[in-house]
């Protein structure tokens, strides 16, 4: 399985309960119904031992490939109209492509 980690914090005008709502009613669906996404996942993060929280978000898509979901789902309208909306929300994300060791 191949994937993407985005690390990202939000906007300083985007309550964590109006980020909360925006992706369970229309981020995640429209995630999970691209071709390539087998699955979506967002974690919010609550406290960390060192002190240190550089992300409080961290979303996690389960990929068929990176190479189809660059090649077919990322030029669409609807992903390009999804990261109109989206990016303005966050600050510095930070988007790392994995494959799954175990």
């Amino acid at each position: 399985m191949e994937g993407e980690v985005i690390l990202y914090n939000l906007a300083e005008n985007v309550t964590d309960e109006e980020y909360k709502e925006y992706v369970i009613n229309e981020k995640g669906p429209l995630l999970e119904s691209l071709s390539a996404v087998k699955k979506y996942e967002l974690l919010k993060i609550t406290g960390s031992k060192s002190g240190e929280i550089p992300y409080k978000y961290i979303g996690i898509m389960h990929l068929t490939s990176l190479e189809e979901f660059y090649q077919k789902d990322a030029p669409t309208q609807k992903f390009q109209d999804f990261l109109k909306k989206w990016q303005p929300m966050t600050l510095g994300a930070n988007v790392l492509s994995c494959e799954e060791i175990y």
